[in-house]
């Protein structure tokens, strides 16, 4: 563990420092972008309930924010931190308090740029944990340790990102994944820095894992060993062991470790690569491994034990894990009804190409959407222009239902149904309605699963499936009496899944695929959620010292 910021009061003050910092990975020495140096970066350790604040100065080359992924921040969007919808970004030079109010959650969450591409390298973990004087609904972990899950190019981020931009078509795969910043074992030149973790027979860890992987969902596996699953998106899950887990990225899982596998050996892999389930898509298709290894256990030559993991392509297992999950505690609000429903397709789609030599299909430029509205990114934050009402920023727009509706996950789909609108549409809510949304896959130039994040909640996942969500029978086998609590939810390609939230927190949310390149390409909308009546239901004012764009 590289930083350990934690004090026993109900607030505190951190400074990140974003600055540039060399790394050799790969045979290769380059300059990222860091936290304080440190890659991955800080991890910070709260208490449920309390309120912190980080002050984040911006000594890069690129503007910057920082999102705090899964902090409910109740009635406070403005720190919440996507750039150009609740905040413009921290310019190279300046500096920008957050205000991080913990409320109901507990387990793991995490941190990190939400400007760009820059989250590669800029993110750490948040560790909450039980207030003083309870307990955890499960065994008392000996040690909590981060494990965190990333993507590595041998080239600059930004460069990628710009020739991907510029291209109109796919961006180059990464050249490797990473446990706690390091390739691992299967990698040129990394043996020697590959990520141990010291573990002693009969002891308990609990794995807080992460997965801060730009754009591939990971399965994960530990050889001989089983992991037990207490926790989701910060949220308690009812115990689930298994031999593997899937998790897309922006997803956590809170995972207890026994130590009862010592042998001769005294050494295991923890091993993950992708799960990517499309025909035709280049992902990285390399395994990144970090060590398991038992103390007075003397290391030898002998290669570790190597974990089984699903194919890279095996939907069945990569389902069968997700809807095995659980939520402990009870529901917060009655899933039998909703208020508003929100049914939305999401989409790859194209775009024609000015001088028809783009990298997408036949010349064109690849694009996504939701409800056939690839969302484009203001040049000022829409939360600054609602709080102040500034017209011409942002429509309302965003539609409830999609504009055509036909068989979204056929073959053969006419290639007019490719092309979305480019817009700047959101959707209003009123204040303690409950809402539902189904997202609904499609297969538009190619189907995929996306994993849906939303800001500002987390929602019960009522159910999933493939195929076209039926209005009619899906509802029927929603679990409404113990469906896990998320912040992010996994679409299975050309599949739907339902979720539903209570639009208890007002202000300006960001709802988005959180594949990196289909946010780029327009994967995304925002929820506005009105104030309540009470003072209590209403957004706090806006801070002083907002970043100007």
């Amino acid at each position: 563990m590289k930083c350990r910021l934690m004090l026993p009061i109900d607030s505190f003050i951190a400074m990140f420092m974003v600055k540039e910092t060399s790394y050799t990975r790969l045979c290769a020495k380059k300059d990222i972008l860091t936290v304080n140096g440190q890659f991955p970066g800080p991890t910070l350790h709260v208490r449920k309930g309390d309120t912190i604040y980080v002050k984040v100065h911006n000594n890069g080359r690129y503007n910057i924010t920082i999102h705090w992924h899964g902090v409910k921040q109740p009635r406070n969007p403005w720190s919440d931190g996507p750039a150009y919808i609740t905040q413009c970004p921290i310019q190279p030079g300046h500096s920008f308090n957050y205000k991080i109010i913990f409320s109901m959650e507990v387990g793991t969450l995490w941190w990190h740029a939400h400007s760009d591409w820059s989250r590669a390298t800029v993110h750490g973990a948040i560790i909450v944990h039980p207030k003083r004087h309870t307990k955890y609904p499960f065994p008392t972990p000996h040690e909590e340790v981060p494990i965190i899950f990333g993507e590595w190019w041998k080239e600059d981020i930004m460069r990628v990102l710009r020739e991907f931009a510029e291209s109109g078509g796919v961006p180059k795969i990464s050249d490797a994944y990473t446990i706690n910043g390091q390739p691992g074992d299967f990698y040129p030149c990394s043996s020697k820095d590959t990520f141990k973790l010291n573990v002693t027979y009969g002891k308990r860890y609990l794995l807080h894992m992460i997965n801060a992987a730009m754009n591939e969902n990971l399965f994960i596996s530990i050889a001989n060993h089983s992991l037990t699953v207490v926790g989701a998106d910060g949220s308690y899950t009812k115990p689930l062991t298994t031999n593997y887990v899937l998790i897309s990225p922006g997803q956590t899982l809170d995972c207890l470790l026994e130590a009862k596998h010592a042998s001769t050996r005294g050494r295991y892999y923890m091993a993950a690569r992708a799960y990517s389930s499309a025909t035709n898509i280049a992902f990285d298709n390399t395994t990144t491994t970090a060590i398991l290894q038992y103390a007075d256990h003397p290391v030898t030559t002998t290669s570790p034990l190597v974990p089984s993991l699903p194919c890279y392509n095996d939907t069945t297992a990569a389902f069968d894990f997700v809807g095995r999950l659980r939520s402990l505690d009870p529901v917060l609000f009655s899933l039998n009804t909703f208020d508003t429903q929100i049914y939305s397709t999401v989409s790859l789609n194209t775009l024609p190409c000015q001088n028809r030599s783009c990298a997408g299909p036949n010349g064109t430029r690849l694009a996504a959407s939701m409800n056939n509205i690839s969302f484009v990114s203001p040049q000022s934050d829409i939360l600054e222009a609602y709080y102040d009402h500034i017209k011409g920023v942002f429509g309302t727009r965003f539609p409830r239902v999609p504009p055509l509706f036909y068989n979204f996950t056929g073959s053969n789909l006419p290639l007019i149904l490719r092309t979305p609108k480019r817009a700047t549409e959101v959707r209003v809510i009123e204040y303690g309605s409950i809402v539902e949304v189904v997202f609904q896959g499609t297969a538009l130039v190619v189907g995929l699963d996306h994993p849906m994040h939303l800001h500002g909640f987390n929602f019960y996942i009522l159910g999933w499936g493939f195929g076209n969500f039926d209005r009619y029978k899906d509802p029927l086998k929603y679990n409404l009496v113990d469906p896990p609590y998320r912040n992010t939810v996994l679409v299975p390609i050309n599949g739907w899944a339902a979720i539903r939230f209570k639009a208890v927190n007002p202000g300006v949310w960001f709802l988005h695929c959180h594949l990196e390149r289909h946010i780029t390409w327009g994967m995304e909308t925002v929820f506005i959620v009105k104030d309540g009546n009470r003072t209590e239901e209403r957004m706090l004012p806006r801070p002083l010292n907002m970043p100007r764009c």
